[in-house]
Protein backbone atom coordinates (compact mmCIF):
# COMPACT_ATOMS: atom_id res chain seq x y z
CA UNK A 1 0.00 0.00 0.00
CA UNK A 2 1.02 3.64 -0.94
CA UNK A 3 1.43 6.06 1.97
CA UNK A 4 -0.57 8.99 2.07
CA UNK A 5 -1.12 12.29 3.68
CA UNK A 6 -3.61 14.95 4.23
CA UNK A 7 -4.78 18.47 5.33
CA UNK A 8 -7.48 20.61 6.85
CA UNK A 9 -11.07 22.30 6.88
CA UNK A 10 -13.40 24.46 8.80
CA UNK A 11 -14.56 26.56 12.40
CA UNK A 12 -17.36 29.05 12.52
CA UNK A 13 -16.90 32.56 12.45
CA UNK A 14 -18.65 35.70 11.59
CA UNK A 15 -17.52 38.87 9.12
CA UNK A 16 -16.34 40.80 12.45
CA UNK A 17 -14.28 38.06 13.69
CA UNK A 18 -12.36 36.85 10.75
CA UNK A 19 -9.46 38.72 11.54
CA UNK A 20 -7.53 36.57 13.06
CA UNK A 21 -4.92 36.11 10.58
CA UNK A 22 -4.85 39.75 10.30
CA UNK A 23 -3.93 40.59 14.00
CA UNK A 24 -6.98 41.29 15.35
CA UNK A 25 -6.62 41.03 19.30
CA UNK A 26 -10.28 39.63 19.79
CA UNK A 27 -9.51 36.67 17.46
CA UNK A 28 -6.14 36.13 19.04
CA UNK A 29 -7.70 35.67 22.87
CA UNK A 30 -10.26 33.64 21.43
CA UNK A 31 -7.73 31.00 19.83
CA UNK A 32 -5.08 31.11 21.85
CA UNK A 33 -7.40 30.50 24.84
CA UNK A 34 -6.09 33.91 26.90
CA UNK A 35 -8.28 34.79 29.31
CA UNK A 36 -8.97 37.39 31.73
CA UNK A 37 -11.47 38.60 34.11
CA UNK A 38 -14.86 40.04 33.64
CA UNK A 39 -14.55 43.79 33.98
CA UNK A 40 -16.27 44.90 36.84
CA UNK A 41 -19.64 46.92 36.32
CA UNK A 42 -19.15 49.91 35.37
CA UNK A 43 -22.49 53.11 34.67
CA UNK A 44 -20.78 53.32 31.24
CA UNK A 45 -20.18 49.76 29.12
CA UNK A 46 -16.50 49.61 28.01
CA UNK A 47 -17.41 50.23 24.18
CA UNK A 48 -16.92 47.00 21.49
CA UNK A 49 -13.25 48.20 20.07
CA UNK A 50 -13.99 48.24 16.20
CA UNK A 51 -12.50 45.75 14.18
CA UNK A 52 -9.50 46.29 11.83
CA UNK A 53 -10.39 46.45 8.03
CA UNK A 54 -8.78 44.65 5.47
CA UNK A 55 -8.78 45.90 2.02
CA UNK A 56 -9.97 43.48 -0.67
CA UNK A 57 -6.41 43.12 -2.16
CA UNK A 58 -4.87 42.03 1.04
CA UNK A 59 -7.45 39.33 0.98
CA UNK A 60 -6.64 38.34 -2.67
CA UNK A 61 -3.38 38.37 -2.41
CA UNK A 62 -3.34 36.01 0.28
CA UNK A 63 -5.87 34.23 -1.61
CA UNK A 64 -3.53 34.16 -4.46
CA UNK A 65 -0.75 33.00 -2.15
CA UNK A 66 -3.00 29.87 -1.86
CA UNK A 67 -3.66 28.81 -5.66
CA UNK A 68 0.13 28.98 -6.21
CA UNK A 69 0.32 26.00 -3.81
CA UNK A 70 -2.22 24.42 -5.36
CA UNK A 71 -1.12 25.31 -8.78
CA UNK A 72 2.02 24.39 -8.37
CA UNK A 73 1.20 20.93 -6.70
CA UNK A 74 -1.37 19.72 -9.50
CA UNK A 75 0.53 20.95 -12.46
CA UNK A 76 3.71 19.27 -11.18
CA UNK A 77 1.17 16.12 -10.76
CA UNK A 78 -0.08 16.04 -13.98
CA UNK A 79 2.87 17.22 -16.06
CA UNK A 80 5.96 17.11 -14.20
CA UNK A 81 6.27 20.93 -14.05
CA UNK A 82 5.23 23.83 -12.42
CA UNK A 83 3.89 27.28 -13.03
CA UNK A 84 5.16 29.05 -16.20
CA UNK A 85 7.51 32.26 -15.40
CA UNK A 86 4.93 34.26 -16.74
CA UNK A 87 2.49 32.90 -14.45
CA UNK A 88 4.86 32.66 -11.37
CA UNK A 89 4.96 37.02 -12.19
CA UNK A 90 8.75 38.80 -11.59
CA UNK A 91 10.05 37.95 -8.34
CA UNK A 92 8.65 34.48 -7.56
CA UNK A 93 10.10 32.09 -5.10
CA UNK A 94 11.61 28.84 -5.99
CA UNK A 95 9.35 25.57 -5.80
CA UNK A 96 10.92 22.29 -4.22
CA UNK A 97 10.53 19.21 -5.31
CA UNK A 98 10.48 15.47 -4.42
CA UNK A 99 14.55 14.56 -6.26
CA UNK A 100 13.49 13.12 -10.05
CA UNK A 101 9.73 14.40 -10.12
CA UNK A 102 7.98 14.10 -13.22
CA UNK A 103 4.10 13.05 -13.92
CA UNK A 104 2.48 10.79 -11.72
CA UNK A 105 1.99 7.61 -12.91
CA UNK A 106 -1.56 7.03 -13.16
CA UNK A 107 -3.30 4.14 -12.81
CA UNK A 108 -4.98 4.31 -15.88
CA UNK A 109 -5.98 7.55 -18.32
CA UNK A 110 -9.31 8.67 -16.40
CA UNK A 111 -6.85 9.67 -13.24
CA UNK A 112 -4.77 11.38 -15.60
CA UNK A 113 -7.47 13.39 -17.28
CA UNK A 114 -8.96 14.31 -13.23
CA UNK A 115 -5.25 15.59 -12.51
CA UNK A 116 -5.61 17.98 -16.04
CA UNK A 117 -8.75 19.28 -15.74
CA UNK A 118 -7.78 20.39 -11.67
CA UNK A 119 -4.15 21.84 -12.88
CA UNK A 120 -6.30 23.58 -15.42
CA UNK A 121 -8.97 25.05 -12.83
CA UNK A 122 -6.24 26.42 -10.40
CA UNK A 123 -4.13 28.11 -13.25
CA UNK A 124 -6.74 29.55 -14.07
CA UNK A 125 -7.78 30.96 -10.30
CA UNK A 126 -4.22 31.80 -9.78
CA UNK A 127 -5.04 33.98 -13.56
CA UNK A 128 -7.83 35.46 -12.50
CA UNK A 129 -7.34 36.82 -8.83
CA UNK A 130 -4.11 38.18 -10.27
CA UNK A 131 -6.32 39.83 -12.48
CA UNK A 132 -8.96 40.74 -9.76
CA UNK A 133 -6.20 42.45 -8.06
CA UNK A 134 -4.77 44.25 -10.90
CA UNK A 135 -8.52 45.59 -11.95
CA UNK A 136 -8.98 46.59 -8.13
CA UNK A 137 -5.89 48.82 -8.30
CA UNK A 138 -3.34 46.46 -6.63
CA UNK A 139 -0.50 44.76 -6.84
CA UNK A 140 -0.77 40.78 -7.34
CA UNK A 141 1.75 39.15 -4.86
CA UNK A 142 4.42 36.95 -7.30
CA UNK A 143 4.50 33.37 -6.05
CA UNK A 144 6.62 32.52 -2.89
CA UNK A 145 8.98 30.04 -2.28
CA UNK A 146 6.89 26.59 -1.64
CA UNK A 147 8.13 23.82 -0.56
CA UNK A 148 6.03 20.98 -1.93
CA UNK A 149 8.45 17.84 -0.29
CA UNK A 150 6.82 18.73 3.39
CA UNK A 151 3.94 16.40 2.69
CA UNK A 152 6.45 13.61 3.79
CA UNK A 153 6.56 15.25 7.93
CA UNK A 154 2.88 15.86 7.78
CA UNK A 155 2.86 12.34 7.26
CA UNK A 156 4.76 11.51 10.03
CA UNK A 157 3.10 13.79 12.00
CA UNK A 158 -0.45 12.54 11.48
CA UNK A 159 0.82 8.94 11.90
CA UNK A 160 0.85 7.56 8.70
CA UNK A 161 4.50 6.81 8.02
CA UNK A 162 7.03 6.81 10.31
CA UNK A 163 9.70 8.02 8.40
CA UNK A 164 9.69 11.25 6.05
CA UNK A 165 8.98 9.20 2.80
CA UNK A 166 5.97 10.00 1.78
CA UNK A 167 5.37 11.93 -2.11
CA UNK A 168 2.24 12.49 -2.98
CA UNK A 169 3.97 11.96 -6.67
CA UNK A 170 4.69 8.38 -6.47
CA UNK A 171 1.03 6.76 -7.64
CA UNK A 172 -2.29 7.65 -8.06
CA UNK A 173 -3.31 6.63 -4.27
CA UNK A 174 -0.50 9.14 -3.01
CA UNK A 175 -1.93 12.12 -5.49
CA UNK A 176 -5.25 11.94 -4.43
CA UNK A 177 -4.33 11.99 -0.76
CA UNK A 178 -2.35 15.06 -1.54
CA UNK A 179 -5.47 16.56 -3.17
CA UNK A 180 -7.38 16.14 -0.19
CA UNK A 181 -5.12 18.32 1.62
CA UNK A 182 -5.71 20.96 -0.54
CA UNK A 183 -8.94 20.89 -1.78
CA UNK A 184 -10.54 20.98 1.83
CA UNK A 185 -8.12 23.97 2.78
CA UNK A 186 -8.99 25.82 -0.50
CA UNK A 187 -12.91 25.64 0.25
CA UNK A 188 -12.75 26.36 3.77
CA UNK A 189 -10.44 29.61 3.25
CA UNK A 190 -12.65 31.13 0.58
CA UNK A 191 -15.93 30.45 3.40
CA UNK A 192 -14.46 32.36 5.92
CA UNK A 193 -12.68 35.13 3.48
CA UNK A 194 -15.69 35.88 1.57
CA UNK A 195 -17.75 37.76 4.09
CA UNK A 196 -15.24 40.10 4.23
CA UNK A 197 -14.90 41.26 0.63
CA UNK A 198 -16.85 44.87 0.13
CA UNK A 199 -16.68 44.74 -3.82
CA UNK A 200 -19.83 42.70 -4.74
CA UNK A 201 -17.75 41.76 -8.48
CA UNK A 202 -14.89 40.35 -6.12
CA UNK A 203 -17.15 38.53 -3.94
CA UNK A 204 -19.31 37.37 -6.64
CA UNK A 205 -15.64 35.89 -8.44
CA UNK A 206 -14.89 34.02 -5.03
CA UNK A 207 -18.00 32.73 -4.55
CA UNK A 208 -17.47 31.25 -7.89
CA UNK A 209 -13.98 29.82 -6.75
CA UNK A 210 -15.22 28.47 -3.79
CA UNK A 211 -17.40 26.51 -5.68
CA UNK A 212 -14.85 25.04 -7.58
CA UNK A 213 -12.75 23.74 -5.16
CA UNK A 214 -15.66 22.48 -3.36
CA UNK A 215 -16.44 20.24 -7.01
CA UNK A 216 -12.74 19.62 -6.91
CA UNK A 217 -12.85 18.51 -3.09
CA UNK A 218 -15.94 15.81 -3.66
CA UNK A 219 -14.11 14.77 -6.72
CA UNK A 220 -10.90 13.76 -4.53
CA UNK A 221 -13.54 12.56 -1.66
CA UNK A 222 -15.13 10.13 -3.69
CA UNK A 223 -12.41 8.65 -6.07
CA UNK A 224 -10.73 8.20 -1.93
CA UNK A 225 -13.64 6.17 -1.59
CA UNK A 226 -14.28 4.47 -4.60
CA UNK A 227 -10.77 3.11 -4.26
CA UNK A 228 -12.04 1.44 -0.97
CA UNK A 229 -15.36 0.10 -2.40
CA UNK A 230 -13.41 -1.15 -5.34
CA UNK A 231 -10.79 -2.74 -3.18
CA UNK A 232 -12.21 -3.82 -0.22
CA UNK A 233 -9.92 -1.93 1.74
CA UNK A 234 -10.51 1.13 3.51
CA UNK A 235 -6.68 1.81 4.25
CA UNK A 236 -7.49 5.10 2.30
CA UNK A 237 -10.01 6.43 4.20
CA UNK A 238 -8.22 5.87 7.29
CA UNK A 239 -5.69 7.53 6.12
CA UNK A 240 -7.67 10.92 5.05
CA UNK A 241 -9.02 10.74 8.61
CA UNK A 242 -5.45 10.64 9.91
CA UNK A 243 -4.78 13.76 8.05
CA UNK A 244 -8.10 15.60 8.84
CA UNK A 245 -7.04 14.94 12.90
CA UNK A 246 -3.97 16.47 12.15
CA UNK A 247 -5.18 19.38 10.36
CA UNK A 248 -7.89 20.00 13.05
CA UNK A 249 -4.77 20.03 15.64
CA UNK A 250 -2.91 22.16 13.63
CA UNK A 251 -5.94 24.86 12.42
CA UNK A 252 -8.84 24.04 14.59
CA UNK A 253 -12.18 23.77 13.65
CA UNK A 254 -15.21 20.42 12.92
CA UNK A 255 -13.60 18.23 11.17
CA UNK A 256 -16.11 15.77 8.91
CA UNK A 257 -14.99 12.28 8.72
CA UNK A 258 -14.64 10.51 5.05
CA UNK A 259 -16.46 7.32 5.00
CA UNK A 260 -18.62 5.21 2.75
CA UNK A 261 -21.82 7.14 3.79
CA UNK A 262 -20.75 10.28 3.65
CA UNK A 263 -17.84 12.15 1.14
CA UNK A 264 -19.45 15.88 1.65
CA UNK A 265 -17.57 17.81 4.68
CA UNK A 266 -20.67 20.02 5.78
CA UNK A 267 -21.79 21.16 9.37
CA UNK A 268 -25.05 18.58 9.90
CA UNK A 269 -27.09 20.79 11.21
CA UNK A 270 -27.68 23.63 8.98
CA UNK A 271 -25.64 21.87 5.86
CA UNK A 272 -23.12 24.52 5.30
CA UNK A 273 -19.84 24.55 4.38
CA UNK A 274 -17.22 25.07 7.48
CA UNK A 275 -14.94 28.61 7.84
CA UNK A 276 -11.67 28.56 8.80
CA UNK A 277 -9.83 32.03 9.61
CA UNK A 278 -6.50 33.41 7.54
CA UNK A 279 -4.93 32.66 10.94
CA UNK A 280 -6.18 29.17 11.32
CA UNK A 281 -5.16 28.56 8.26
CA UNK A 282 -2.10 29.99 8.15
CA UNK A 283 -1.30 27.28 11.10
CA UNK A 284 -1.93 24.70 8.81
CA UNK A 285 0.35 25.42 5.59
CA UNK A 286 2.91 26.48 8.17
CA UNK A 287 2.50 22.70 9.86
CA UNK A 288 2.52 24.42 13.42
CA UNK A 289 -0.13 25.00 15.60
CA UNK A 290 -1.08 27.43 17.97
CA UNK A 291 1.14 30.30 18.22
CA UNK A 292 1.57 34.18 17.77
CA UNK A 293 4.05 35.68 15.21
CA UNK A 294 4.82 32.67 12.96
CA UNK A 295 5.43 34.00 9.57
CA UNK A 296 6.94 30.97 7.50
CA UNK A 297 7.13 27.38 7.56
CA UNK A 298 5.68 24.22 5.89
CA UNK A 299 4.57 24.62 2.60
CA UNK A 300 5.88 28.08 2.85
CA UNK A 301 9.41 27.85 3.83
CA UNK A 302 9.59 32.05 3.86
CA UNK A 303 6.43 32.63 4.55
CA UNK A 304 3.55 33.77 2.43
CA UNK A 305 3.76 36.84 0.21
CA UNK A 306 1.46 40.13 1.14
CA UNK A 307 -0.06 41.63 4.63
CA UNK A 308 -1.85 39.18 5.39
CA UNK A 309 1.55 35.95 6.69
CA UNK A 310 2.07 36.22 10.25
CA UNK A 311 -0.33 34.20 13.07
CA UNK A 312 -1.75 36.57 15.75
CA UNK A 313 -1.96 33.41 17.84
Amino acid sequence: MEKKLNDLIDKALSRRKFLAGAGTATASALIVGCSSSSPAPTPTPTPTPTPLDVPDNDILNFALNLEYLEAEFYLYAATGHGLSTADALTGAGTTIVPPNIAAVPWANSTYAQYANEIAQDELNHVRLIQSAITANSGTPVPRPALDLTFFAPLAVAAGITTTPTFNPFDGTNDFLIGAFVFEDVGVTAYSGAAPLLTNNNILSAAAGIQAVEAYHAAEIRTLIVGTSIATNDQTYIAIANKVSALRGMLGGGNETALSVSSIVAADPTNAIAFHRTTDQVLHIVYGAAGGAGLGKGGFFPNGLNGKISVTAS
